[in-house]
């Protein structure tokens, strides 16, 4: 095992059992239904058939994918802004940031929704072949360039460090190989960095053993890796900052399913027969009548519906519960009367935590940033700002009538309100100030005043 570079650790097995919830229900329902008796048990007794039909029609309530895309929306409220410091020779790198199109902005957004969801992600700097080249003037002329790998979690094998420092490490990739004159095939390869080298691994055809394929050097004397962590529980390792949501997701998936069961099987009533003569025949037809024996007997019984009452009430209390979990797209009826107080201390407690790690994600993006620089010898790589809305308000029904005493008292200038609103999403972002300040003065005073 030792010698296998597609050996898992006992930590990348740990964090396994929590992606084994996550990834279906981020996936959505057809993950869901792959998944089969792992996550949808079948009921003792249930024949293969009807548990095969029951599984074909459960839907998934994706509370759980889109409460993590709904978060990383807030993060990336506004663009993700390079500071000052960033080098230019960088910052013409952030428009192709991954070398597949994505800018710096759809790459980090994608990035931290994979962290929010899995409990962390990891990412590298590699370095475009130049060909032969001398100097970094003459690679510069070749088109060499360093670019952003996002690495998904599923995909990490292991590593070593020491005292903290990353010694090495591995993790699994697909790649298309061609397959005769036309046809193309997808096999996994281990790829293992060490500072200064990288290696890759391929199964041999043959013996089915793991063989080195392909190797070089970098001019790093480190590895140019980074980790982005949003629930971290020791190096490399991290647990998903929405697990409990997660299981309470499949809790209700499971109900879902059942209570659908029900009423399939509530909506079918059963016909009765009482008779003594086994040689009686039902004919059931709208175009026919049934002639039953002496003292014969035939009625249909029905559900009494009482279960089925139950079970959309415990749905309803599965749906709370997740929205009490972090699901904030399953916010209560705006009608429902809430204090402020209530509505910042809610927000104040699931917003905090997404704050910070916000700031660890920009924390991040300079990482690599820095390993960008470090490739290219621009110096230092600078920094990031991150412009989420994290505010404890989430609850409008609560600060919009505020905002509009305050502007009506002269305590709020118009071009704040306007802003104010335009964050809380009540405004079109693309409406502009200055715009709209001319359009007011042209269109007159207001129906009613004078």
């Amino acid at each position: 095992m030792s010698n296998d570079p597609s050996a898992t650790l006992p930590a990348v097995e740990r964090m396994r059992a929590y992606w084994a919830v996550v990834a279906p229900l981020i996936d959505g329902t057809q993950a869901m239904r792959d998944q089969g008796e792992t996550l949808l048990p079948k009921y003792p007794a249930e024949e293969q058939a009807s548990y095969n039909q029951r599984l074909a029609l459960s839907t998934l309530l994706p509370a759980y994918s889109e409460t993590v895309a709904n978060n990383t929306s807030r993060v990336f409220a506004e663009p993700l802004q390079l500071g000052d410091d960033v080098p230019e020779a960088i910052v013409s790198l952030c428009d192709d940031f991954d070398m597949s199109g994505n800018d710096i902005n759809n790459w980090s957004a994608r990035t931290f929704e994979l962290g929010l969801g899995f409990g962390l992600c990891h990412a590298f700097i590699d370095h475009q072949p130049a060909g032969d080249v001398r100097n970094r003037a003459e690679e510069k002329a070749a088109g060499g360039r360093p670019y952003a790998v996002l690495v998904h979690p599923e995909q990490l094998r292991g590593w070593r460090d020491e005292a903290g420092l990353l010694v090495m490490v591995r993790y699994a990739e697909t790649v298309s190989v061609s397959d005769g004159a036309f046809g193309s095939k997808l096999i996994i390869q281990i790829r293992v960095f060490e500072p200064g080298t990288w290696k890759i691994y391929r199964k041999s055809e043959d013996s089915g053993n793991w063989e080195l394929h392909q190797e070089g050097t970098t001019s790093l004397n480190y590895i140019p890796w980074a980790t982005f962590y949003t629930k971290r529980v020791g190096f490399m390792e991290a647990k998903p900052p929405l697990l409990e949501l997660a299981h309470l997701n499949v809790k209700h998936w499971q109900s879902q399913s059942d209570q659908d069961n029900l009423l399939h099987v509530a909506r079918v009533p059963l016909l009765f027969m009482f008779t003594d003569d086994e040689q009686f025949q039902l004919v059931i037809s709208s175009g026919s009548a049934t002639r039953m024996p002496k003292d014969g007997d035939a009625k249909y019984v029905e559900h009494t519906g009482a279960s089925i009452e139950a079970g959309r009430v415990s749905l309803q209390d599965l749906v709370e519960d997740m929205r009490m979990s972090g699901a904030k797209l399953l916010q209560k009826d705006k009608q429902q009367t809430k204090t402020a107080a209530q509505a910042n201390e809610e927000a104040a407690q699931e917003l905090s935590p997404l704050a910070r790690m916000s700031e660890q994600f920009s924390d991040f993006i300079a990482q690599l940033l820095q390993y960008m620089a470090d490739f290219q010898g621009s110096g230092e790589g600078g920094h990031v700002e991150m412009r989420g809305n994290f505010d404890s308000d989430y609850a409008p029904e609560v600060s919009l009538p505020q905002l509009l005493s305050m502007a009506n008292a002269g305590k709020l200038s118009d071009q704040t309100l306007f802003s104010e609103f335009q964050r809380r999403g009540v405004i079109s972002d693309e409406l502009d100030w200055e715009e709209e300040k001319e359009r007011i003065e042209t269109q007159g005073p207001a129906l009613g005043v004078v």
